[in-house]
């Protein structure tokens, strides 16, 4: 199952980056309606969905679709508009804080091992 590319992990990816990008948007939402737990719970919802990407598809690049979903919504809700405001005002350090967590969440997920990732021995049970 390791390092396959299949239409499945293709599909699953795809669909992945959708639900980052929702899951995205609906953090900005929240980082700013309310202050201190707000921005723990979108960053809880983001390690929720970087491992549940990475366990789903197996390996590292379940972490991408939906690191590269948030990171759309990220950016394209803070570009300021034609208008010269912006779609959704970013106050205080809690965007930053989001970025930064996100982007250590990210990484995190995606380069961390799991139990499938290591050789079991015949000699010795696995714990």
């Amino acid at each position: 199952m390791r390092g396959k590319t299949t239409p499945w992990r293709i599909a699953g990816g795809l669909a992945l980056l959708v639900v980052g990008a929702l899951t995205g948007a609906a953090g900005w939402l929240v980082v700013d309606l309310w202050s201190p737990g707000g921005l723990l719970l979108a960053l809880a919802a983001l390690l929720g969905l970087f491992l549940g990407g990475r366990i789903a598809l197996g390996v590292g690049f379940g972490v991408g679709g939906p690191a590269a979903g948030w990171f759309l919504a990220y950016v394209l809700l803070g570009v300021p508009r034609p208008e010269g405001d912006f779609l959704l005002g970013s106050s205080g350090i809690g965007m930053y804080a989001y970025l930064l967590g996100g982007t250590v969440l990210a990484v995190m997920c995606a380069t961390m091992r799991g139990p499938q990732d290591r050789p079991v021995s015949a000699a010795r049970p696995a714990k």
